[in-house]
């Protein structure tokens, strides 16, 4: 074969083959490379980026949750953490606005730096609610259940997206090169006849932080990796302290009559 010849172009005898019969084996082996990534599994396929705009729009809505909290539940003066926060958005959104498709460090730790000031920032006010409720001090049921399920949704938001954007290597990672060994084995990935081309999502993350959050337990996506089975615990302990500790101080304080 000399070096101007296609691999896989010469003939089983050695002889040099027509151009005609070159073109024709090189759409031959692009036929079957292309047939062979299309029996893959959707969530084993590279597919189009997530739209940015639907997540961040959960972000809103743990920030807008963090703003109306008490102001002794909150980190910090009342405006600081949110206004971080909803730059970071913003910066987020103008950088990869649309589909996210930018492959890019500094992206990436703008997101990073997104979710861990949320989730601290929720950490930080379930410990002044459990110390509230600890310390006995005189506060209304209605702000006391009001309170713990703002901090127990924010939680179920902030861990869906740490799921989110860890699982195979984040979003990008997981449209571009899709890696074979999962972090979270979803119901889709054991049997592909459920949905063949089905891939994961923001909102397949969310249900497994809301399940988690609600059954302290995995329900039907199992954690894989040590990581996950990490934060899905502590995901679990932080959602049992909440709700066990608020649901047992409002019954004491709600009125009897």
């Amino acid at each position: 074969m000399t070096s101007e010849q296609a691999p896989g172009t010469e003939s089983p005898s050695g002889l040099e083959l027509s151009p005609h019969h070159k073109r024709w084996l090189l759409r031959t082996a692009e036929r079957t490379a292309e047939d062979a990534a299309n029996e893959l599994p959707g969530w084993l396929r590279p597919h189009r980026g997530e739209q940015r705009w639907s997540v961040l729009l959960v972000v809103i809505l743990a920030i807008v949750l963090q703003v109306l909290l008490p102001s002794d539940l909150i980190l910090g003066p009342r405006a600081i953490v949110p206004g971080i926060e909803a730059a970071l958005c913003l910066i987020l959104l103008i950088a990869d606005p649309g589909e996210i498709h930018k492959s890019s460090q500094r992206m990436r730790r703008f997101s990073l730096l997104l979710i861990a000031v949320l989730a601290i920032t929720n950490t930080a006010s379930t410990i002044e609610l459990v110390h509230v409720i600890v310390t006995g001090e005189h506060v209304s049921a209605v702000k006391i259940l009001a309170s713990g399920a703002a901090i127990w949704i924010t939680n179920i938001i902030a861990f869906a997206l740490w799921y989110w954007e860890f699982d195979r290597g984040g979003p990008l990672a997981r449209a571009l090169h899709p890696r074979p060994r999962p972090d979270f084995l979803f119901p889709q990935m054991s049997d592909e006849r459920i949905d063949p081309g089905w891939h994961a999502t923001f909102f397949d993350y969310l249900y497994v932080s809301f399940t988690n959050a609600s059954a302290f337990s995995p329900t039907d996506t199992m954690p894989i990796t040590r990581w996950a089975k990490m934060l899905m615990m502590a995901q679990s302990l932080i959602s049992l302290v909440t709700v066990a500790l608020v649901a047992a101080r409002a019954v004491n304080v709600l009125p009897l009559h």
